[in-house]
């Protein structure tokens, strides 16, 4: 399986209200790669990439998911295309059990009743919910709910993944779930892209980093080089993750993502052995 590139061509919008959400967004995803979008509440994040799935239309520019323009399609035509795990479950869970629920995807693809209970099964173990098919959606716990609606896009297997603020509500074993699933997505070619306030879960798990504030795009690189970035970050009103932020205090260039590299820059730092 793979991914599909995602592009956005001077892409503005404006709500009916009159407030202009973007303000011209040009940037493309290649298939493939993991993105992490960031920014305070209201710099367009969501605005953004429900753009993938049809949801909003631009006021004017053009939104690319492979070789489909958006605004040629359907919300449903771009469901097969775009899968998107919404900040909020309740908008996406609807049926009375589990399984149900995560088995509408793929039955709404056209796949037969065997095929799709196998794919929500499948995905529901990827979860952490095997047990809970058959228990109704609104008997889990918010976190729980979560998942199942992430379940019921993975069920899907579309070359794109959204996830909108992944790990809110998540304990540290819910986060690991979902750091292990987009990575596992990731290594089957498929393209993912994530809005997230959590910054030690957006530089561990993701290659690209891209800032919003105002509707506009402030900044977009690696994680190392988009958090070296102090008045960018500052502006985005988001803070470094803590092993980036005790890296700057301790004076160096280098901004580690993870525990590992930290290490190891604690080794280049201390010299050889005495």
């Amino acid at each position: 399986m793979t991914g599909l590139d995602v592009r956005f061509d001077n892409v503005r919008f404006t709500y009916p209200s009159g407030v202009e959400a973007l303000k011209g967004i040009t940037f493309t995803i290649p298939a493939g790669q993991r993105v992490a979008i960031i920014g305070q509440n209201g710099a367009g994040k969501t605005t953004l990439v429900r753009h993938l799935n049809r949801i909003n239309a631009p006021s004017s520019g053009t939104v690319h998911v492979g070789d489909t323009t958006t605004a040629d399609q359907s919300i449903a035509q771009m469901s097969a295309r775009v899968g998107y795990v919404f900040q909020n479950p309740d908008e996406q869970i609807f049926a009375r059990t589990v399984i149900a629920d995560v088995s509408f995807g793929p039955r709404n693809l056209g796949l037969d009743a065997e095929e799709a209970d196998t794919r929500a099964r499948a995905a529901l173990e990827a979860v952490g919910l095997a047990d809970h098919a058959d228990v109704h959606p609104h008997q889990l716990s918010l976190s729980e709910r979560k998942r199942v609606a992430f379940a019921g896009v993975l069920a899907m297997r579309t070359p794109v993944l959204v996830l909108d603020e992944p790990t809110t509500g998540q304990d540290a074993r819910g986060v690991e779930t979902i750091a292990r699933i987009v990575q596992h997505v990731a290594s089957e070619g498929r393209t993912v892209i994530a809005i997230t306030h959590d910054m030690d879960f957006c530089v561990e798990n993701f290659d690209r980093v891209i800032v919003m504030t105002q509707g506009e795009v402030r900044a977009d690189g690696t994680p190392g080089e988009v958090f070296a970035s102090g008045e960018v970050i500052a502006q985005a009103a988001v803070e470094p993750p803590q092993l980036m932020r005790l890296a700057a205090e301790l004076g160096w260039a280098t901004r580690p993502r993870d525990a590992e590299e930290f290490v190891d820059t604690v080794a280049l730092h201390s010299g050889p052995a005495a």
